[in-house]
C-alpha cells in the first residue's frame, strides 16, 4: 500500500506563490527546481519573507555591479522600500553615475579573451578602461565626474565642512548639474533613486577607486587643503554601529530584524558584517541581535582561506550570524542571479 502524500511538492508550492506575480517570476516557479536555480529561489523567498514581518535589508554590492548596470533592478528595489541600505565598493558607487552621463560612450568587447597586450594597450590609447566586456570611456565619463565633484570638494573644504564619498555623490546629483549629460533612463540608476530616498550608503576603502585615487591628488596638488573633507572608513563603520543599534531597536517592538544580501565578496561584504560582533565584543551591546537572514551569492570557493568563498555556517562561529539565522548561497554569476531575485521580490 502505497503511503499517502500529507505535503504539497515544492514545485506546487512555488508555482502558488508565482500565480500571484508577473512572468518572470512564473518562470522561476516552473524551471527554477534544484542546485543554484532552486537556492536562487530559496533565497528569494527567504527575501521576501523578511520583510513580510517588518524586517529591513542591507545589500552589499562587489565586483562590478553597478557597470553592469544591476541599476535596472536595483533602483526599483530602492524605490519600492525593498533596500533599506546599501554597502558598496567605491567602484559601485561611481560607476553608475559613470554610466549615468557617459553610456552611449562606452564600448563593449564581446570577444575580450582573445585579446592580445597589444591590443590593450590601443585600448588605452583611446583612454578606453575595460572591466571584462566592457570599456569605460575616460574622458566622458570619469573627468566628467571628477570635475563635478571636485567642486564640491574644494566647497566643502573651504567652508570647513566633511561629507561621506556617497554624501558629496548625493550633492553633486541633487545640484543638477549633471541632468543635460544624462544618456540613460534616470529610472535605471541605483544612485539617483538612492538619493532620492535619501537611502543610508557605506563605502568601505573608497579609497582605491578612481575617485579616491582623484581625491588623492587633488590633495597632493592642494587643491583641497584639508585630507580629512572626505570622511572615510572608521567614521564609516562608527555611522553603521549607530544605525544598526537604532533600526534594530526600532524592530525590536515587532518581529522584523536586519537582513544582509550580498553581492560577490571583498570589503563591501566583510565591512559590514563585522558590526554585530563589534557590537558585542568591543562595546558590550549584547543585547542588540544578529542579522535576521543571510544571503550571498558568489561563484568564489573555499580554499586557502578565501572569506568570499566560505558557508554562511562559517559565520557563526564569528559571532554574525546565529545557528537558526535563514541562510542561503547561491554559487553563479550575480549578474545573471540578482535580477531575477529582485524580480521575484517585486513581483515581476
Amino acid at each position: 500500500m502505497t503511503a499517502k502524500r500529507t505535503s504539497k511538492r515544492p514545485e506546487d508550492v512555488n508555482a502558488a506563490l508565482a500565480s500571484k506575480k508577473g512572468p518572470i517570476s512564473q518562470f522561476i516557479a516552473l524551471h527554477y527546481r534544484h542546485f543554484n536555480a532552486a537556492a536562487l529561489l530559496d533565497a528569494a523567498k527567504g527575501y521576501e519573507a523578511h520583510l513580510k514581518v517588518g524586517g529591513k535589508m542591507l545589500v552589499t554590492l562587489a565586483g562590478a555591479m553597478s557597470t553592469a548596470e544591476l541599476g535596472i533592478s536595483l533602483a526599483e528595489m530602492i524605490r519600492q522600500d525593498k533596500v533599506h541600505a546599501i554597502v558598496c565598493t567605491g567602484a559601485n558607487l561611481e560607476e553608475d553615475i559613470f554610466n549615468l552621463v557617459a553610456h552611449d560612450y562606452y564600448e563593449r568587447v564581446p570577444h575580450y579573451r582573445h585579446l592580445t597586450a597589444e591590443d590593450e594597450q590601443s585600448l588605452l590609447s583611446r583612454h578606453m578602461n575595460r572591466v571584462t566586456d566592457t570599456c569605460i570611456p575616460e574622458h566622458e565619463a570619469m573627468r566628467r565626474i571628477e570635475a563635478a565633484v571636485l567642486e564640491e570638494w574644494v566647497a566643502a573644504d573651504k567652508a570647513g565642512e566633511r561629507y561621506f564619498p556617497h554624501e558629496f555623490m548625493y550633492k553633486v546629483l541633487r545640484s543638477g548639474k549633471l541632468k543635460k549629460s544624462y544618456q540613460i533612463d534616470p529610472k535605471n540608476s541605483w544612485m539617483l533613486a538612492a538619493s532620492e530616498k535619501n537611502l543610508p550608503i557605506i563605502v568601505p576603502g573608497w579609497e582605491d577607486a578612481t575617485l579616491g585615487n582623484m581625491y588623492a591628488g587633488h590633495v597632493i596638488s592642494g587643491d583641497v587643503k584639508n585630507v580629512h573633507t572626505v570622511r572615510t572608513g572608521i567614521e564609516y563603520m562608527m555611522w553603521l554601529a549607530e544605525w544598526y543599534t537604532g533600526t534594530s531597536k526600532l524592530l525590536r517592538n515587532g518581529e522584523g530584524s536586519i537582513g544582509f544580501f550580498q553581492i560577490g565578496g571583498g570589503i563591501a561584504g566583510d565591512f559590514p558584517i563585522c558590526v554585530v560582533p563589534m557590537l558585542h565584543q568591543d562595546l558590550q551591546r549584547t543585547g542588540v541581535p544578529l542579522w535576521g537572514y543571510f544571503a550571498q551569492i558568489s561563484d568564489s570557493t573555499t580554499s586557502y582561506g578565501s572569506y568570499s568563498g566560505a558557508v554562511p555556517n562559517e559565520k557563526i562561529t564569528w559571532g554574525k550570524l546565529g545557528a537558526k539565522t535563514p541562510k542561503y548561497i547561491v554559487e553563479s554569476d550575480a549578474t545573471i542571479v540578482a535580477p531575477l531575485i529582485f524580480a521575484w521580490v517585486l513581483g515581476t
